[in-house]
């Protein structure tokens, strides 16, 4: 880049000087032409003021005396009938004589050659004045050897200054682009020392030029969403490989336990059981796992119709029913509200927040769904009993995180991935979910924004 910013700085600087010495070239060149056509004037006024004070003999001598103190000057008078007064000695006016006879009437001068030499050429018509009694032919010339050698000069003096301004232009277009460039390098230097393990690192950006700012500005948002992901990539493998360590060891465990020594068939069911209660886990975390996925990295939702939230709720209600009175748990509804969606999305949504409102409800306590339309928004909350830790509510959106470490609840074959898929599907609907607890009483609040909700 910095080469061609450089050949391209020498070509415009180039272009633009060569324009100028050409202009400087054509105005000198008329300038000579316009003192030359005003010395060969002069001449033919003298012509005209000696030839209407002398005597009609004389005029030839005089002629003489007057022309001959201009060197370079040729001159030829003739009367209207043909008869010489004047000719310069020595010189053949034919060449001079057909140049004026292609003038036309409008044009007085011409250029002609003669011996080699290049000639500028004036005409007139000096009328019977005095002596003279007929019109008479006046044609001068002047060399202009002298004034073509100043211009070749000149021009040879021009091509040397236009090949000098070239080369510096070019070397200072080069030192501009380098030094114009110096923070692009700089910058590509910064971005070979970020690695995975400084990834912290970012484009410095107010000693930059505004251009090159927006730019490293755009470079270092790029990067943060870089970081992001790349957390979570890593918090997603750290969780997934301690996850998948627990079940496996455990089925490693059982499962040595019971090869390393005869046993009965009733005991070798048990460990078998066991090991299916492992798998079973293994199993709905990895369906868990590919639903996130799927629905994190869809762009549109699968089907989209008009969903009743109380429809939804109520279902759900009648299948966790048994499960909450097994556990003494009043289940409690109230309110309506429609969206737009994926009605298999919603419904996973909701039961979700329902299986852990039941995993960690107190016994005797309820659980109550309320769902309302404000402002042509949908929200609906899903309120229990029981509250969480201010310390860990930032983190019940995080993938298997679980309340219950120790897993003391019966229902400890979740993996914590339920509250993800929920904040997953609500992003897909272009919806939000946030989670409170406060007096023993914990909220999660689904808002479907007006874009997402039926009026």
């Amino acid at each position: 880049m910095r080469a061609r910013l450089a050949i391209l700085f020498s070509l415009s600087s180039a272009a633009i000087l060569l324009g100028l010495g050409v202009l400087t070239a054509c105005s000198v060149d008329q300038i000579f032409a316009d003192e030359d056509y005003a010395v060969l004037g002069d001449n033919i006024r003298r012509i005209q003021e000696t030839v209407a004070v002398s005597q009609t003999k004389s005029i030839p001598a005089r002629l003489g005396e007057t022309l001959g103190q201009y060197p370079g000057i040729v001159a030829h008078v003739r009367a209207m009938d043909g008869s010489s007064l004047h000719a310069t000695k020595g010189f053949d006016f034919s060449t001079a004589f057909d140049a004026v006879a292609k003038l036309g009437s409008d044009r007085n001068t011409f250029v002609f050659k003669q011996d080699g030499k290049v000639y500028r050429g004036m005409r007139a018509i000096a009328p019977a004045i005095g002596a003279q009694s007929t019109p008479l032919t006046i044609v001068v010339g002047l060399d202009t050897q002298l004034h073509a050698h100043s211009v070749r000069a000149f021009r040879v003096s021009l091509a040397c200054y236009f090949t000098l301004a070239v080369f510096v232009s070019g070397m200072f277009g080069w030192w501009a682009a380098r030094r114009g460039l110096a923070p692009l390098h700089s910058l590509a230097t910064r971005a070979r020392a970020l690695t995975a393990r400084n990834r912290d690192e970012r484009m410095p950006v107010n000693a930059l030029p505004v251009e090159v700012g927006n730019l490293v500005a755009t470079v270092n948002a790029m990067l943060e969403r870089v970081q992001y992901d790349f957390d979570r990539l890593s918090d997603f493998s750290s969780g997934l490989a301690h996850e998948l360590r627990t079940p496996i060891t455990n089925l490693m465990l059982q499962t040595q336990v019971a090869l390393s020594q005869s046993r009965d068939a009733d005991e070798y069911r048990e460990v078998l059981e066991s090991n299916a209660e492992e798998l079973q886990r293994l199993t709905q975390m990895l369906s868990d796992m590919l639903y996130l996925a799927k629905i994190e990295h869809g762009i549109t939702l699968p089907n989209v119709e008009a969903i009743n939230a109380v429809d939804e709720v109520l279902s759900l209600f009648d299948f966790y029913d048994a499960l909450a009175e097994d556990k003494g748990i009043h289940l409690h509804f109230d309110g309506q509200g429609k969206v737009t969606g994926d009605r298999l999305m919603l419904r996973r949504a909701l039961s979700n927040l329902l299986s852990n409102a039941l995993r960690y409800t107190p016994t005797g306590k309820e659980i109550r769904v309320q769902a309302r339309e404000q402002g042509g928004s949908t929200s609906i909350v899903v309120q229990n009993d029981g509250e969480i830790s201010p310390e860990l509510l930032p983190l019940v959106f995080d993938r298997f995180f679980r309340a219950d470490k120790s897993r003391t609840h019966a229902d400890s074959d979740s993996v914590g991935l339920g509250l993800s898929i929920t904040q997953a599907i609500m992003v897909a609907h272009g919806g939000e979910i946030s989670a409170e607890s406060s007096d023993g009483t914990t909220r999660f609040l689904l808002i479907f924004p007006r874009s997402a909700a039926l009026g």
